[in-house]
């Protein structure tokens, strides 16, 4: 799958399944540096992945600074033909000074066995 360069960083589009209904998430990161695969909560809220009050809030921190996380898992997370089922992800407010819909983090990259490509800026996943 080709990736897209934005801020001389690679994004990719990811498809997300919930209770049945899926949505394709643009403008994704792909970052070896992050342990988890995180989402924007007003772009998966389209899909009824909200905070219940079951939820447990969770501080991550990163490059970006700290934020509030909660954790959902879903019926899958897709890149092109890799598709990763019962997958958790983090929902946040992604607000990091620049338009970023979520990050592909390391979680997916390794249960996915990705090869990056960046001389074509491509991702592909081993079968």
């Amino acid at each position: 799958m080709q990736l897209t360069l934005r801020y001389n960083l690679p994004f990719t589009v990811v498809k997300v399944s919930y209770q049945g209904t899926s949505i394709d998430v643009s403008d994704v990161l792909i970052d070896t540096g992050s342990a988890s695969t995180i989402l924007a909560a007003d772009i998966v809220a389209a899909i009824n992945i909200l905070p219940l009050p079951q939820d447990t809030l969770r501080t991550i921190r990163g490059i970006g600074g700290r934020e509030l996380v909660f954790s959902r898992r879903v019926e899958y997370v897709q890149i092109g033909q890799c598709q990763l089922r019962d997958f958790e992800i983090e929902i946040g407010g992604m607000d990091y000074g620049y338009e970023i819909n979520g990050i592909l983090g390391m979680d997916f990259l390794t249960q996915g066995r990705a090869l990056i490509n960046l001389k074509e800026m491509r991702i592909d996943f081993l079968d």
